[in-house]
């Protein structure tokens, strides 16, 4: 399991979350104007979840259903070259 940010990160770029994060895997992605957490190396502590001031943040199986989000899931994968487990 991972951490997934979703859209309302989105030209926010709070970096509250940056700060938390014991293992630094979140990164900006310029090319979508938002951060985005590596799967990989993210060790699913949630000290990032509650930092963020516009509630972008969620525990992957907590991700709000519907295909907006699902984009943003598969986003936080594929940006890292990783597949996403279904």
């Amino acid at each position: 399991m991972t951490y997934i940010i979703g859209e309302p990160c989105v030209d926010i770029l709070d970096r509250g979350c940056v700060d938390v994060c014991p293992v630094d895997c979140i990164y900006e992605a310029e090319e979508h104007n938002m951060l985005l957490i590596n799967p990989e190396e993210c060790i699913d502590c949630a000290a990032c979840e509650p930092v963020c001031p516009v509630t972008a943040i969620f525990a992957e199986e907590d991700v709000p259903q519907g295909d907006n989000w699902d984009k943003y899931s598969d986003l936080n994968y594929t940006y890292f070259d990783q597949s996403r487990e279904s």
